[in-house]
């Protein structure tokens, strides 16, 4: 009798063990998904909407162009409000203060799992005066120096087709939610 309520007791215990690390494992993948907040920015230029994409600072993005550039964006912590993260990334890669009717766009889930929200804006500015912040990594690998690179070293302004080409591949949604929404007003 008291070896099968030592058993019971030891199998209540494995159980109640198994159940608070799939708690803890299950809370550490919410923190460990990575999300990230920007602005789609666009203006309209003559007969033409265009759109404001940055290109990533660093030696591994110096030769990339087609599919290497980005909405302003960055990621940002479960208790940051994703639109204050979006404006406060877009200060820190462009040096700009932005503000405006910001319209929201649903966010798109990128193949690395990690999830980007964004906003669009009408604005407009000269995207040749960007100051980006820097980042610091070893280069080259394995020399033990460290060398800082802008986070992002350029931005332009991109008509819709031409954007399409150059945004990475999970953000051509935004630019065809941004058309959708363009469209919509301009029916009315």
């Amino acid at each position: 009798m008291i070896i099968i309520r030592r058993t019971i007791i030891q199998a209540s215990v494995l159980q109640l063990l198994k159940n608070l690390i799939f708690l803890l494992s299950e809370k550490k993948m919410k923190h460990m998904m990575k999300q990230s907040a920007g602005i789609l920015v666009y203006r309209l230029n003559k007969n033409s909407v265009e759109v404001l994409l940055v290109h990533p600072g660093g030696p591994f993005w110096i030769k990339k162009d087609a599919a290497a550039w980005s909405i302003p964006k960055g990621e940002f912590s479960e208790d940051e409000n994703p639109m204050d993260a979006a404006i406060r990334e877009f200060k820190e890669e462009t040096g700009k203060e932005i503000s405006g009717d910001f319209i929201s766009l649903n966010p798109l889930k990128q193949k690395s799992g990690k999830i980007i929200y964004a906003w669009m804006v009408n604005a407009d500015f000269n995207a040749e005066e960007i100051k980006s912040n820097m980042f610091e990594i070893e280069w080259p690998p394995k020399s033990g120096m460290k060398k800082q690179f802008p986070e992002v070293d350029k931005a332009r302004w991109f008509e819709l087709s031409i954007a399409k080409e150059k945004i990475h591949n999970g953000q051509i949604g935004f630019i065809e939610q941004l058309i959708l929404k363009i469209k919509t007003n301009s029916d009315r």
